[in-house]
């Protein structure tokens, strides 16, 4: 009987897992893992089981959003700044069916880089979160090129210091799982190195490189773009710049900001989705502080920011991330590209698990762990988050979510 506990039989319209489309779906777990998937007529209603009915929904993996910067009043970049925990971001994700996220941070004086790593590992080394969970960080800098510094503040960013580079890795705490870096800078391949051999992720980004800096850092093991077409120079039929590169070299998993209109044309999200393999699309919010508060001023790091009408900019108008949430950036992608929904799903949730690491989530598969998002099929805004077996998130308020212990 003990090997029977814990266990919910959640029955669905249909689940998208993301390979495959199981039509009157349902999805039994135990604890943290899920036990078996299929149709609902092949699970029997055992004594004690806990069935949760959920028919006018659809199912997916848990999403996967592995570059944000912030959410519910918490910036990722100022971790101690405002009192405001990352507690309130696992809380806001878990709202769009997000069950796993990567805290992004931009460039920054040194010393103030190396002590925000110090809060957010001590955040991430939590055993529980009352929602989605933080699986890492992604540093956004500083080693770009100041040319395309995008939001990020000019005199934060420096040229490729192998010494603080050693300092930056060693604040991670072995939480650092991506460093996005300019190509095209000086030591560019030895700093790849460096992040390989700390199991770190290089991704290049705002940068100007020129197609043979792109391809030597490729060939030393970068192998992912930071939000494509953001941040470098844009598509031009002489020259072969990051985006050209990305887009045609198969060896690279590319970004796409789900936005769909301030920084990502449906044109070019669509053109992304034919030029790349299906597996090397990965969907990312880049939210940040002011994503589901009201209109407003809110900061990145050391840069002020006002967050208006869905836009997010710096006083002189730069485009400074987003407020839109991943579950509204994968209806954008579904909307806006040639992709089928499967391949859709497949872009927020096993693809970015798998850019990170994470061969534990991103399927609804027996074994993997019972990270489940429910949408409803009307609206598609979330119903129920449930994170390793646990439901986060309850849009109707008839299931309690968990508190962090």
């Amino acid at each position: 009987m003990n090997n029977r506990k814990n266990r919910k039989l959640f029955i669905t319209g249909y689940c998208l897992t993301p390979h495959q489309r199981i039509g009157n779906g349902a999805i039994l777990t135990q604890g943290e893992k899920i036990l078996a998937i299929g149709g609902d007529s092949g699970f029997v209603r055992e004594p004690g089981l806990e069935v949760i009915e959920l028919p006018d929904c659809y199912a997916t993996p848990g999403f996967v959003d592995s570059h944000i910067h912030g959410s519910g009043g918490f910036d990722s970049c100022a971790a101690s700044a405002d009192g405001v925990d990352i507690n309130e971001m696992c809380k806001v994700l878990a709202r769009h069916g997000v069950t796993s996220f990567v805290p992004t941070v931009i460039s920054a004086p040194p010393e103030k880089i190396l002590s925000n790593l110090d809060i957010l590992t001590t955040m991430l080394s939590r055993p529980d979160y009352p929602g989605a969970e933080p699986v890492g960080i992604h540093i956004e800098g500083p080693f770009i090129n100041r040319l395309k510094h995008g939001s990020q503040r000019v005199e934060d960013i420096r040229d490729i210091d192998l010494g603080l580079a050693r300092e930056i890795i060693a604040a991670g705490k072995g939480k650092l799982k991506v460093v996005t870096f300019a190509p095209e800078l000086e030591n560019a391949v030895k700093f790849i190195e460096l992040l390989l051999e700390n199991h770190i992720h290089p991704a290049m980004g705002h940068s100007i490189a020129g197609e043979q800096d792109i391809l030597r850092a490729v060939d030393a093991g970068a192998r992912r773009c930071t939000h494509l077409y953001n941040g470098m120079p844009p598509l031009h039929q002489r020259n072969a710049s990051l985006g050209a590169v990305a887009l045609t070299d198969d060896r690279i998993t590319i970004e796409m900001i789900l936005d769909g209109s301030y920084l990502l044309h449906p044109r070019m999200l669509d053109l992304a989705c034919r030029a790349k393999p299906k597996d090397k699309l990965i969907g990312i919010s880049d939210c940040v502080q002011g994503a589901d508060l009201r209109d407003g001023h809110y900061h990145l790091g050391l840069s002020e920011i006002e967050v208006h009408g869905g836009l997010a900019t710096t006083a002189d108008g730069t485009l400074a991330g987003t407020t839109l949430n991943l579950a509204k950036g994968w209806q954008c992608l579904k909307n806006y590209s040639h992709l089928n929904n499967n391949e859709a799903a497949a872009c927020v949730t096993i693809n970015p698990a798998l850019s990170l690491d994470l061969d534990d989530r991103g399927l609804l598969r027996p074994g993997k762990r019972a990270d489940i998002s429910f949408f409803y099929q009307k609206t598609n805004e979330a119903r129920l988050t449930v994170s390793r077996g646990r439901i986060v998130f309850d849009a109707e308020g008839k299931y309690q979510p968990p508190q962090p212990q």
